[in-house]
Order: structure tokens, then C-alpha cells, then sequence
């Protein structure tokens, strides 16, 4: 039977990974695969996340299982960061551990399909895995702008399906450092966002996968806050990944508010139906550790400056990309104002063969490039190669 299934193509940004490593130019560059780089090119372990495992070695004292809902100690740690004073404090509000945020926005939509969602609206371009998921869980994708001409978010596009959006649909936000434009909503944004979708009936699903590397930990929380706020039920996805640095041990959580602590309750007894039925349980380790750091305060504290860290040398990138001149026909000031590790350039997909294939600039098809591939020693170069293949 398994001779009916037809030949899939392969990820375009997995098979970018084999193609920059086959590659012998020691100038290459990869802006593909979206993990964190250092100005060295490397993304070390964390040395909070060392600390913790090794605290884990000596002291952990069982791998037996947790069940479906995983660490809670862990999820109930990162709430204070996540949702800060806006967190309600009247039992509205509980998660679970998820395989990454890949598994956290899964089992979201599951949930909101088991709830009767029929459409999730989602701003493009987006993080391509969103749709493959909705699409696979069966979900019907209603698209909508998400960024504007003038390098803005298009709230307009945004205003217009809020107001005309069905009685069972829902909306699927980047919390913070968009992936894969950079363009994040203001603040001033967020608290219309939120006042709109109060009034809307519309479910809100959050995806925050990014916190901290944009404008700082409590800032880029600030979308999450408001709307968690305002209405009366939300759903958010969480990874930890980034920002732990975690990403092949699949650390993250997702969150449900209800109108009420008995609504919480029966929410998180279907999500942990569902991720029996996935994933069974999630895997333990990097929750373990993450928990550890959270529960111990010099712990935490190195965590955020590392994270800070990241952040500072995104920014610096960013801001020597926004002042470079002579890049062809690419505009990169815009870059100088976007946040977090992705962003696009106006370029065609030929274009990104000839930056491949004449100067070993690895990027995907879409022009999306991840920022934090780039480091002080060869931002020139890319700068020059975008010149060459646009000028």
C-alpha cells in the first residue's frame, strides 16, 4: 500500500543545510537555517543551560514519565517572564510542555479545531511551517497583509479581517521579532489589537518564539500582555528554543486563558488528550533544565544577560546592514528598524541562485535572510555580493 504515496519534495531550508555544508569556499555564508550565531558563526550551548545540566547529572533523581501535560514546573516558571502583570491570578489561565514551539502552535490549532474554530487567519508572509500545520490539521487559512509598503505592519489589512472575520474564527499573531519580515507591531498597534479583538468574538492564537531578541525581555512580551488583557479567551505558543538556546532538545509550551478557572480546566483536559494521542509525553530534558535556571535566581540572572547579549549583536548587525550603501538595488535602511533575527530582501529567487551558486550566499528562495548568519567581518561581502547580483 505504501507504493500510493507520492514522491514529496524536500524542505527547501533543510536541503539549504546539506548544500552549505557540501560547499568548500571558506567565504561562504549561511543566512538560511534560523538559529542564532555568535560574531564567531558559532550557536555555543548556553553557559546557564551547562550549569543546569550539570546540576541535573548530580541531583536529578528520575527519568521515570511525567505525562502528557510534561514538566509543570517548568511551565508555571516561565509564566512571571512571559506574561509578567498581566498573568491572572484567578486560575484563568494554565499550560502545558510541548516538542518545541513547533508542537506548541500544533496543539493550539488542534485545539482550536476541537473547539470549533473554522478558519484561523493568518498575516503572510509567515513562518511557512504555519500553514503546513493548519493545512494539516485540517484547518481552512484565510490570509490577510501583514506588512505594509512603507515597511510597517499593515494594520489596515489586519482592522479589515477582525471586523468581518466569522462568529467561529480565529487570528494567528507573531508575538514579537515576526519571522519572517522583522516588521513587529507597536505598541500603540498592540493596544488596538487587542481592543479590536475584545469586541470581535475572534479566538487569538499568539505564537511567541522570539522573546527577548527584538527590544529586550519585557518589551517584546508587550503584544502578548495586551491581549491576554483584553479578552476573555486566548491561546499562546511558546519556545523556548531561541531564546535557551535549545532548539534539537524541542523545548516549549502552550498556554490557554478561558473565561474562567473551570473553562481552564476543561481546555487543558482536551490539549492533554491531544498530545496523547501526538506526542504522548514531551521530551524532558531541556524543560528540566530551563526550570532549573528559572528556579534559581543567579541562574536566571546569567540567563538574561546572555539572552541580552543576543540581542545587543543583533542589533549591531542590523544597524550596520541599515547604514551599508552601494547594495545594488536592495534599500537596507529598513533593516535598521525591523527586530529580531529574520528579515526580507526585494530579491528574485535568480537573484538568490547567482548570490549561491557566484559569492556562497546561502539564503531561502523567498529572500528571507536570518541576521544573526551575518558578523562584522562579512557584512561587507554580502553587502558587495547583493550588489553584483541587483546592481
Amino acid at each position: 500500500m505504501l507504493d500510493r504515496l507520492d514522491q514529496q519534495p524536500p524542505d527547501a531550508l533543510l536541503a539549504l543545510i546539506k548544500l552549505y555544508e557540501a560547499d568548500p569556499r571558506p567565504t561562504k555564508i549561511d543566512l538560511g537555517v534560523g538559529v542564532y550565531r555568535t560574531a564567531d558563526g558559532a550557536t555555543p550551548v548556553f553557559r546557564s543551560i551547562k550549569a543546569a545540566e550539570k546540576r541535573l547529572v548530580e541531583e536529578q533523581p528520575t527519568k521515570a514519565y511525567l505525562g502528557p501535560e510534561g514538566d509543570m514546573g517548568f511551565v508555571r516558571a516561565l509564566m512571571p517572564h512571559i506574561f509578567g502583570d498581566a498573568l491572572p491570578t484567578d486560575g484563568r489561565i494554565d499550560g502545558m510542555q510541548t516538542p518545541g514551539g513547533t508542537g506548541a502552535v500544533r496543539l493550539a490549532v488542534a485545539l482550536a479545531a476541537k473547539a470549533g474554530v473554522q478558519k484561523i487567519w493568518m498575516g503572510t508572509p509567515s513562518w511557512p511551517n504555519h500553514a503546513q500545520i493548519l493545512a494539516d490539521c485540517g484547518m481552512e487559512m484565510g490570509t490577510f497583509n501583514h506588512a505594509a509598503s512603507n515597511g510597517s505592519a499593515d494594520m489596515a489589512a489586519l482592522r479589515e479581517v477582525i471586523a468581518n472575520a466569522g462568529k467561529d474564527d480565529a487570528v494567528l499573531l507573531h508575538g514579537a521579532c515576526h519571522n519572517p519580515t522583522g516588521v513587529d507591531y507597536t505598541n500603540q498597534e498592540w493596544d488596538e489589537i487587542a481592543a479590536l479583538l475584545k469586541d470581535s468574538g475572534i479566538l487569538p492564537i499568539v505564537d511567541l518564539a522570539y522573546q527577548g531578541l527584538g527590544d529586550g525581555m519585557e518589551e517584546d512580551a508587550y503584544g502578548v500582555r495586551a491581549v491576554i488583557s483584553a479578552v476573555p479567551e486566548a491561546l499562546v505558543a511558546y519556545s523556548c528554543d531561541k531564546n535557551f538556546g535549545l532548539y534539537r532538545d524541542r523545548v516549549g509550551a502552550v498556554y490557554a486563558i478561558g473565561a474562567s478557572a473551570d473553562d481552564v480546566t476543561r481546555i487543558m483536559s482536551n490539549g492533554a488528550s491531544l498530545a496523547r494521542a501526538n506526542w504522548s509525553m514531551p521530551p524532558d530534558h531541556g524543560a528540566a533544565a530551563v526550570r532549573t535556571i528559572l528556579e534559581d535566581e543567579a541562574l536566571t540572572a546569567d540567563w538574561l544577560a546572555e539572552v541580552e547579549e543576543m540581542r545587543q549583536r543583533i542589533g549591531q548587525v542590523r544597524e550596520k546592514l541599515a547604514a551599508s550603501s552601494n547594495a545594488g538595488g536592495v534599500d537596507l535602511t529598513p533593516l535598521g528598524k525591523q527586530k529580531g533575527m529574520f528579515a526580507m530582501l526585494p530579491v528574485s529567487k535568480e537573484q538568490v541562485q547567482q548570490l549561491r551558486e557566484h559569492h556562497g550566499v546561502y539564503m531561502a528562495g523567498s529572500g528571507r535572510i536570518n541576521v544573526a548568519g551575518l558578523t562584522m567581518g562579512n557584512i561587507d561581502a554580502f553587502v558587495a555580493a547583493l550588489a553584483d547580483v541587483t546592481g
